[in-house]
């Protein structure tokens, strides 16, 4: 059985976290530099691509995984940082677009 909701794939990572004795790096800086560097390798796959083969970047199996990969990475680091900080992240992110929808009304 896989947990694909949030709270199982938080309880996966901390349990593969502690199973290595990797808890005392999990510091909320070092989760936020780790998921900082993730970001910009995701980043770096798209850097001197054209707009036209980023939006194709998933035609080729090779750079979908390389996309797949950096994407599951930032996620994981994410996940880690807001579980140590007690942050639910879709009720951060549900919060964030409501203030947004206000500051920003559609015309």
């Amino acid at each position: 059985m896989t947990d694909h909701d949030v709270a199982g794939l938080q309880r996966r990572l901390a349990e593969f976290a502690a199973a290595r004795d990797w808890e005392q790096y999990h510091t909320p800086k070092n989760l936020a530099a780790a998921l900082s560097v993730e970001a910009a390798e995701l980043v770096e796959i798209f850097q001197w691509l054209t707009p036209e083969q980023s939006a194709r970047i998933m035609d080729e199996p090779e750079s979908a995984h390389r996309v797949t990969d950096e994407v599951a990475d930032v996620l994981a680091y994410l996940l880690q940082f807001c579980s140590r900080l007690g942050i639910d992240p879709l009720t951060a992110l549900a919060a964030k677009i409501d203030r947004n929808e206000h500051r920003f009304p559609a015309p």
